[in-house]
């Protein structure tokens, strides 16, 4: 361990995860079946899902323990480093101590194959030959080409049009590691797409195969659970360092995934607060209602009580692809409507200023998901300076942007939308 990054040995990889629904003030209210509007059960979700998944989506057991093939590929890059931020510190002469933990440095460069690997390995031990999904700005879809070469499954990416468009790069990366990548909507080429649409693209072509299933990289109680390995490590971390909690944990939230992750092993700890950073070009914990609503465009999902924008809404076309969701996890909706979770917005040419920002001083530069969270962590400490107070502040480093130089080249030109 050293004063600014922390570090813990391979032997100290969790080996079960975080299950926050028995935790929860709030139980969640039901999925419902699209056509019935009945509670799903699981033969509901047989044909998308393999039953593993299926029953840690509904699981009540605190802990769900990690298979050792799962912890065999994780360990690759995991456990990963918590780093704290003193050169952001020093130039934002703020009182606060900054420490984010940092995913970048996982084969796709961000938190996705935390879920990525389990969700490929049980569809394999079902017997399953082939994955779809959806991808916004290619970070989840990469994440899983990966995971699906690890277990010799096919894989389809339906890449939301717009980020198709924008990142060449991420289309490359997936077709290396063997996975098809077909711009969505698949039957509306003059389309910039949304997630929505994506999800109803390979929900479609899942529905339509026996060998194939769908996986999801964010949203899903399941999902968010294989995500809660960042916050387990963080609180080992954050006692390593000499810290007690934090006072305040913060993630970029679309669907809920990397926030969660982090987050959730910190819901008991009531006075720490849990922040969410969305764009406000699609502000669905900010603007959006609390209601049931499909996941997909189609409705062809089962409906989620969520906050949502609307299962139609087509958000503008940010290079923050992975956050242009029109709703938002259950378990995060949960949160910030019983209050134990806040959420704030921002348009897109000031979270490029915070990551550019981060980038000279912390050397890293940011996905633009991750952008929006560093905006958040900067107005906190500056809130800190203010209030002339120490405070720790973590959040998740949710990945890197050396994939996404094209939207930096937008910013340093002048050419981004500030929705």
């Amino acid at each position: 361990m050293s004063a600014v990054r922390v570090t813990l040995e391979a032997s100290e990889l969790p080996t079960a995860w975080f299950n926050i629904l028995p935790r929860l003030a709030t139980p969640l209210e039901p999925p419902l079946h699209p056509a019935t509007r009945e509670p799903v059960g699981p033969d509901d979700l047989a044909p998308l899902f393999p039953m593993a998944l299926i029953a840690q989506e509904m699981s009540s057991e605190p802990w769900i323990d990690i298979p050792g093939e799962v912890l065999d590929i994780l360990s690759l890059w995991r456990p990963t480093p918590l780093v704290r931020a003193e050169r952001l510190e020093r130039a934002l002469d703020t009182p606060a101590r900054i420490y984010f933990k940092d995913e970048s440095g996982s084969p796709a460069g961000s938190h996705k194959p935390n879920t990525a690997v389990p969700q490929a390995f049980y569809n394999r031990a079902e017997g399953i030959d082939r994955l779809t999904t959806e991808t916004g700005a290619g970070q989840w879809g990469t994440a899983l080409s990966f995971a699906c070469t690890q277990f010799g499954l096919d894989c389809s990416v339906y890449m939301v049009r717009a980020s198709y468009e924008q990142k060449p790069y991420r289309t490359i990366l997936m077709q290396t590691w063997g996975s098809e990548v077909i711009p969505s909507p698949v039957d509306q080429p003059d389309h910039p797409g949304s997630l929505g649409l994506a999800i109803s693209d390979a929900v479609r072509d899942a529905a339509g195969r026996a060998d194939t299933h769908y996986a999801l990289g964010s949203v899903l109680n399941h999902v968010l659970l294989h995500q809660t390995i960042i916050g387990l490590e963080a609180k080992r971390q954050l006692e390593l360092a000499g810290e007690s909690d934090p006072d305040v944990v913060l993630g970029c939230c679309g669907g809920g995934s990397n926030l969660g992750g982090i987050a959730l092993p910190f819901v008991a700890d009531e006075h720490v607060r849990l922040v969410a950073a969305e764009p406000s070009s699609c502000p669905t914990l900010t603007e959006g209602h609390f209601d049931y609503d499909f996941g997909d465009a189609a409705g062809m999902t089962p409906l989620l009580p969520m906050y949502t924008l609307g299962h139609e809404f087509v958000p503008p076309a940010i290079h923050a692809g992975g956050l242009r969701y029109h709703g938002d996890s259950p378990i995060i909706s949960n949160l910030v409507k019983s209050g134990r979770m806040e959420a704030v917005a921002y348009p897109q040419a000031t979270t490029f200023e915070a990551a550019v920002q981060f980038a000279n001083t912390e050397g890293k530069l940011p996905a633009p998901e991750t952008g929006h969270v560093i905006r958040a962590v900067i107005d906190e400490a500056l809130a800190a300076k203010e209030a002339a107070e120490e405070r720790v502040l973590l959040f998740n480093f949710s990945g890197h942007g050396l994939l996404d130089l094209s939207a930096y080249d937008d910013y340093r030109h002048g050419r981004l939308v500030d929705t």
